[in-house]
């Protein structure tokens, strides 16, 4: 069954994609006033979210980042599934890499590059950079249990020659680049929710105590990588923008920490700036801090 869902959905997406962005967006407002008004796709968890975050903010406004947010969320929908049948070309004239000169800096100077973002925006377009950089640009992600639908958003996020990694195979693409005097720009969404255990960073986080990953400060330690908070924006419909921000250039005379916290103060003022582009209907806060036991 799960093999029939999936080749329903590809063959529909398929032919859906040939049709061109501005016609996918009628689609895509068609989307929303289903997701929205008629199955009300996790309203719930949203406006919980959001409500927690924004405490300071009066209903009437929390309501309008909702409806905001469900818009863009279908626009990410068929602009994900776009690049099916865009060439590099086309795809370019969409996705502005920004200003790279930092970049290239320490590309000259034969340094390695930890990049942290987020689930901000379309953060699938983020696997058009490496048409913009030297650096060899890999991408870490986390396996579908579902896995034809895992080799299909595989082959979508390598199609324009991202290297595409799951977490445990990171430091082996690392270290197997370097060994080859291959730079290379590891890419993390760091936004995702850990298990809370000993291992998760606690943080002030939108209002709420929220628990974050560390494995990107571990790597960028342990190879002595240079990070770099990475940001997309929406220039308008279908168009976007990265802009890049140096967390360090030494992380080991960093503070412990230091690397995962700033990264948490950057992505707040991010979201605080323009809420409704960030990914509100995942259960972000499924978990609680523990409390230790004196």
């Amino acid at each position: 069954m799960k093999r029939a869902g999936f080749y329903i959905f590809v063959g529909f997406n398929y032919i859906l994609t040939l049709l061109p962005l501005r016609i996918l967006y009628l689609f895509s407002d068609l989307l929303f006033l289903i997701i929205y008004y008629l199955v009300r796709y996790r309203r719930q968890v949203v406006d919980q979210n959001l409500s927690n975050s924004f405490p300071e903010k009066s209903r009437q406004e929390r309501d309008r980042i909702a409806k905001r947010f469900y818009r863009h969320l279908c626009d990410v929908y068929v602009e994900t599934l776009k690049p099916m049948h865009m060439s590099a070309s086309k795809f370019a004239k969409r996705f502005d890499a920004g200003d790279i000169t930092t970049l290239d800096h320490f590309l000259g100077e034969g340094r390695d590059i930890v990049t942290l973002g987020s689930h901000y925006n379309n953060w699938e377009w983020y696997s058009a950079l490496q048409m913009a950089t030297k650096y060899k640009v890999i991408t870490i992600y986390k396996p579908l249990k579902n896995k034809y639908f895992d080799q299909f958003l595989f082959r979508l996020r390598s199609k324009f020659g991202i290297t595409v990694t799951p977490m445990h195979n990171v430091l082996r693409e690392i270290v197997n680049s370097r060994r080859d005097n291959v730079r290379t720009m590891s890419g993390f969404i760091a936004d995702q929710t850990p298990p809370p255990d000993e291992n998760a960073f606690w943080s002030n986080f939108l209002n709420q105590e929220t628990a974050f990953y560390r494995g990107a400060e571990k790597v960028a330690l342990k190879y002595d990588m240079v990070v770099v908070f990475i940001n997309i924006d929406k220039v308008r419909r279908g168009y976007y923008k990265l802009n890049f921000k140096v967390i360090t250039e030494h992380p080991r005379d960093e503070a412990p920490d230091y690397i995962t916290s700033r990264y948490v103060e950057m992505l707040e003022e991010v979201i605080r700036a323009k809420p409704e582009y960030w990914l509100w209907s995942h259960r972000r806060w499924k978990h609680k801090k523990p409390v230790k036991n004196d």
